[in-house]
């Protein structure tokens, strides 16, 4: 008997396969010697209990085990698992579980038991063959095989997420040449550098493949809903790669200079078949070529005609600071008895090739650029320098200006510095300076708004909030932010007398001011119907075309000289 047991034994050993088996009426446990060893326990101390055993295996393998054993003890339903243990010295491996139920006479489960083989041997063979099946031996980028896998995943994700994705189709420009002159080694040193570039200019989530040869893949995937954004976001990328690809390569000591052509395609949801779309990015990768090589072509001429036109007006807006290009226009404030109190000022470009762009035109791309940085700075500097050449005048001297704030500008670390240092070298009395911030921008880091406004605010400087209506403010904060005033939008505005919920929106904001105790101003007053309601409910701030469209700082001074002849205004 004792020589049978030890041959068991060794032949577990041999084949690395224990077993168990469980007492279910006294919970009594035996397991085999192979199965200690398997995790790595030592023989002579007892198995460990049910509240130790998670500890021999991964979360997620211990939750699978744990189900399939209170199973197998209802309904006696065997189980074959693979699952991850874990032994004592902390390395992890895998094993194959099996586990049965044996019943007395009368049906009832009396004992379980089953067996374990280790299977990290075969599991890691099993990982390399599909790693081989999945993944281009030389640069270990996915094939095409696992490209085309993940461009279905990416169009059925896009039909349900409704946003865009990008197939980015690129070659290297005369890598024939290379292997040709420096043979395939070299060649192969390349596309293995290029594969590790590529990598580091996508996203977690993106892919990059490799489908042969020097022919490179890259889906970008949870781009924006809007198609020309995207094709902006897509546009970024794809020059990011250029730059990156363009840096030169070592190449066992020969310096190398290797150049990319990129065609790009959008596309959202299963609007087209994956082979489709590879044709459509090849054929304007070839466009690609046919521009002289080293750049990038979109698929649809109508978004390449769009791509170019923003890139010229990014570099004409690059230059426009530094060209003398942008103009301040004043949009003046009033009060009820027709006084101007101040004005808003509003920024202008004033292009030589394009004539004066319009705000919406140009803004948005400041901001996304980080262009809006020198411009804000440029804004403010100008503006308080107008207060106070103002200052020696007594028509203009208490006029308040209000300067519209980016939320890129605010959010700087050294904002709240940079206002002190132009309002001490323009020498202006800080309360003629108003700062207006929209509601999103406020939210948007609420703790880093609340330090920076009170610390400005305690100087002197106006708030005014911005918008006020259309975004999603939160009573609790307002009331801990040192707002002057709330502008009513104009939306709001535009729609008196024609919506009536929007008269209940203005009266409601008029309220909410008061009960702050703060002043509310109406913008795009246009109407003296508007202008009366108004009035009636207790609003008497108002910016809009009854009384003046933004102009330029010759006309607005002209305005506040003709205010003695005027009747229609004075100064405050």
């Amino acid at each position: 008997m004792k020589e049978s047991t030890a041959e068991l034994q060794e032949a577990q050993r041999i084949s690395h396969v224990g077993n168990w088996q469980l007492d279910v009426a006294t919970n009594h446990v035996v397991w085999s010697d192979e199965l200690y060893r398997m995790f790595g326990l030592n023989s002579k101390l007892p198995p460990p209990n049910y509240a130790e055993h998670f500890r021999l295996f991964t979360s997620e393998s211990w939750e699978r085990l744990s189900a399939s054993m209170l199973r197998i003890q209802k309904t006696g339903d065997p189980y074959e698992l693979e699952l991850e243990m874990v032994r004592a010295n902390g390395e992890c491996r895998w094993m194959l579980a099996r586990g049965e139920a044996l019943r007395n006479t009368s049906g009832a489960i009396t004992t379980l038991r089953g067996v374990a083989m280790d299977i990290t041997e075969r599991k890691s063979a099993e990982e390399q063959i599909k790693h081989l099946s999945d993944y281009d031996t030389l640069t270990q980028l996915p094939n095409r095989r696992l490209l085309m896998d993940r461009l279905k995943h990416a169009t059925a994700s896009s039909s349900r997420s409704k946003k865009n994705c990008a197939l980015l189709f690129i070659d290297l420009d005369n890598f024939k040449t290379l292997n040709d002159i420096l043979g395939h080694d070299i060649g192969d040193m390349l596309l293995k550098k290029v594969a590790e570039r590529l990598s580091a200019c996508i996203r977690e989530g993106d892919t990059v493949a490799r489908l042969g040869g020097d022919e490179f893949v890259i889906i970008l995937e949870n781009m924006s809903e809007n198609v020309l954004e995207a094709a902006n976001q897509v546009e970024m990328v794809g020059f990011k790669i250029l730059t990156t690809l363009n840096h030169p390569y070592d190449l066992a000591g020969n310096h190398h200079i290797s150049t990319p052509s990129i065609g790009i395609t959008l596309f959202s949801g299963h609007m087209e078949s994956m082979e489709a779309l590879l044709k459509r990015a090849d054929i304007a990768m070839y466009q690609a070529k046919k521009a002289g090589r080293n750049t990038l072509r979109f698929y649809d001429p109508e978004m390449q005609a769009a791509v170019i036109a923003r890139a010229a007006l990014e570099d004409d807006l690059r230059h426009a600071l530094a060209k003398n290009q942008f103009k301040l226009y004043f949009q003046l404030q009033a009060n009820h008895n027709r006084q101007i109190t101040g004005a808003e000022v509003l920024l202008r470009w004033q292009c030589p090739k394009r004539g004066l762009v319009p705000p919406l035109d140009f803004i948005p791309l400041a901001e996304e650029t980080g262009q809006i940085l020198p411009i804000g700075q440029w804004v403010l500097e100008t503006a308080c320098a107008q207060l106070k050449l103002w200052e020696g005048n007594s028509l203009t001297r208490d006029l308040q200006l209000a300067v519209n704030v980016s939320a890129r500008q605010f959010h700087q670390a050294d904002y709240v510095e940079q206002v002190c240092k132009v309002l001490r070298s323009s020498a202006i009395k800080p309360d003629r300076l108003k700062l207006e911030l929209t509601e999103s921008l406020v939210l948007d880091s609420i703790e880093d708004t609340i330090i920076k406004m009170h610390a400005l605010s305690e100087i002197g400087v106006h708030f005014s909030m911005d918008d006020f209506g259309i975004g999603y403010s939160s009573l609790s904060y307002l009331t801990q932010l040192p707002f002057d005033q709330l502008k009513i939008d104009q939306s709001f505005v535009r729609n008196i007398s024609v919506k009536p919920s929007n008269e209940v929106i203005v009266q409601t904001i008029i309220g909410m001011a008061k009960s702050l105790r703060m002043d509310v101003i109406a913008e795009g007053v246009e109407t003296e119907a508007q202008l009366a309601f108004l009035e009636q409910h207790g609003c008497i701030a108002y910016q809009g075309y009854l009384f003046s469209r933004p102009v330029p700082l010759e006309a607005f001074e002209q305005l506040l000289n003709q205010t003695h002849s005027y009747p229609k205004y004075s100064v405050a």
